[in-house]
């Protein structure tokens, strides 16, 4: 039986950045399909082209989904949004999903805000809740090494740009906190153990 994982990578990271997750899945038998989108165009903008780009590449199909940082993000906006597209379970690693107060210190600045471009309208603070049925998997780091440390103090547990409460969703099936930096949560083999995990079983237990 086919299996298949939607990928899509964080906020100014290249898709080389997924490379090792990706064959990681690859070895344990999963087809991969790698989403790559301009992470300063507006969040509507891309949940449209993700719409787009998984009726296209499944066909129908149920897939895991798997995002790092704004990329879970986008995951969650997406299948929220479109709920008639098939998933067999979402995977969200470091993702800000009711905002991000480093990104939000980042928009106070010129270049910042230049760098963050439309999608800066959704570090600002809000809600996130999983209406769906489908197993979703949070999994928030707590080692606090990031860029975002370097725009002030993270209050609370963090990876250094994402702060542990921010990725809380309502309706989560499982959570999982691991000492990691933010940008370690796509290459940890800790990681990498519980996301095979949770698509496998739909949890981390």
């Amino acid at each position: 039986m086919r299996r298949d994982v939607v990928l899509v990578p964080g906020l100014w990271m290249p898709s080389i950045a997924m490379a090792l997750f990706r064959a990681r899945l690859a070895k344990a038998g999963y087809a991969t399909h790698l989403f790559v989108y301009r992470g300063r165009d507006a969040m509507e903008a891309n949940v449209s082209l993700l719409e787009k780009f998984i009726l296209e590449r499944l066909g129908g199909r149920a897939a895991h989904f798997a995002g790092h940082s704004l990329g879970g993000t986008l995951i969650l906006d997406t299948l929220c949004r479109h709920r008639e597209l098939r998933a067999a379970s979402v995977l969200l690693l470091g993702a800000p999903v009711r905002g991000c107060l480093a990104g939000r210190r980042l928009a106070r600045h010129g270049f910042g805000r230049w760098m963050l471009g439309q999608s800066a309208a959704r570090w600002q603070a809000c809600e996130a809740r999983w209406p769906r049925p489908e197993p979703l998997g949070v999994v928030a780091g707590t080692l606090p090494l990031g860029l975002g440390r370097a725009l002030g103090a993270l209050p609370g547990e963090n990876d250094g740009v994402v702060r542990v409460e921010e990725t809380r969703v309502e309706g989560t099936t499982a959570r999982a906190l691991v000492r990691e930096g933010h940008s370690m949560l796509i290459v940890s083999p800790r990681v990498m153990r519980l996301a095979m995990r949770f698509f496998e079983q739909g949890s981390f237990a």
